[in-house]
């Protein structure tokens, strides 16, 4: 048992921090409290005028799929020979060994959402991983959480030369494989209904991949910078009855009121980088705080290596600096991208009974000069400040 006394407890489910201690036993958050006088304590931690913080989480990047210092040999984030691939998997992709995973547990990043990139209208699975470890199946949270879309100029770009050369032709390829999977889905529903397994249709391993989208097992994780993008993605997860998550959400600012009504997850980045294309010419510092202030499910997102993964709490510090709340600043990297990521039950606060990821400081990690002392991840002490 791990007993952390006297910190400066942040849930990232109270507003209000407190001055309290926490146990950690088996992997997990045993109690929480003041005063606690545990039995049989192994180590205790003293974090007295120090802060204590869940893990942070990152809601969409790719982290061990394009290698730390690599190029191409560690680009592993894109299948750039087919613009549609539902059945890529995004753990097949993860090298355990990139030394940035390193660089963002010591920074207190201890949960990702990770996988395939933008290139193609349909990319493939997320998976959600812990930031250490040597094999990435035992890394794993939750495995195919999302099904990878993507809309705006990235298809067209990547593909203009093959299949893709407007937005009309990336939303008409996404509608024709979901209605050849939901086709797909039926025949295969009716033959087993009526016990003909000889009249099942063809295996499809692209169709049966996204029978989990049609289920409304996972949702389509949805790339869009630009409103237009924004509208097309939501109005094609209507016509279709799927649940939807929206990335980027660039110039989500704009119409702040029209994602306020439609109450889905927006991951909103990554912002600490120039405009290097037409469709974040609007990007902005304002948007994830103006986003969240209508009420709106909000996760800060490095979509790391664009921005390196142990930044992502300065990230969340620049949406401060520029008006968001900070408490809505730190959900924004703990709990949101947690529920973003369908592992809310397990990582993003400090509640009994969720793994043990904590993260001390001694001073608020959305500044620069603030150093993060100790990280746990899974009750195991990962960093500790010498």
């Amino acid at each position: 048992m791990i007993w952390i006394r006297n910190g400066l407890i942040h849930t990232a489910v109270e507003p209000r921090p407190f001055v309290g201690d926490l146990l950690i036993e088996g992997g997990k958050i045993a109690e929480i409290g003041t005063d606690l006088t545990p039995d049989k304590v192994a180590q205790v931690i003293d974090a007295s005028g120090k802060e204590v913080y869940p893990g942070f989480v990152e809601a969409h990047g790719h982290i061990g799929l394009d290698g730390y210092g690599i190029g191409y040999e560690g680009m592993d984030y894109n299948e750039m020979n087919d613009i549609v691939c539902p059945q890529m998997r995004g753990i097949d992709g993860v090298k355990p060994f990139d030394p940035a995973f390193a660089m963002a547990a010591e920074a207190g990043v201890t949960s990702v959402c990770v996988g395939p990139g933008s290139a193609n209208v349909l990319g493939g699975t997320f998976t959600t991983i812990k930031t250490v470890g040597r094999r990435v199946d035992d890394m794993v949270i939750r495995d195919n959480v999302a099904m990878k879309c993507a809309f705006g100029e990235n298809p067209k770009r990547c593909y203009r030369d093959k299949r893709d050369s407007s937005r009309m032709t990336t939303a008409a390829l996404l509608r024709e494989m979901l209605f050849k999977a939901k086709e797909y889905m039926e025949k295969k529903a009716a033959a087993e209904d009526a016990g003909e397994t000889l009249k099942r249709p063809p295996f499809d391993m692209k169709l049966e991949a996204l029978i989990p989208v049609l289920k409304g097992e996972i949702p389509l994780k949805a790339h869009a910078h630009a409103t237009e993008d924004i509208f097309t993605a939501l109005r094609i997860a209507r016509e279709f009855g799927v649940k939807i998550t929206l990335e980027h959400v660039t110039e989500g600012h704009l119409i702040v009121d029209e994602l306020a009504k439609e109450n889905v997850p927006l991951a909103v980045g990554p912002t600490l980088t120039g405009a290097s294309k037409f469709e974040l010419r609007n990007k902005s510092w304002i948007t994830p705080g103006v986003l969240a202030a209508a009420g709106c499910q909000v996760s800060i997102i490095t979509d790391s290596p664009v921005i390196p993964q142990e930044y992502l709490p300065l990230c969340a510090g620049l949406a401060v600096k520029s008006g968001m709340d900070p408490y809505d600043a730190l959900r924004a990297i703990t709990i949101n991208p947690a529920k973003h990521a369908g592992i809310a039950d397990r990582v993003g606060s400090l509640e009994v009974g969720k793994d043990a990821d904590v993260v001390i400081t001694d001073g608020c990690p959305f500044e620069v000069s603030t150093r993060v002392e100790y990280v746990l991840i899974d009750g195991k002490i990962v960093k500790k400040l010498q």
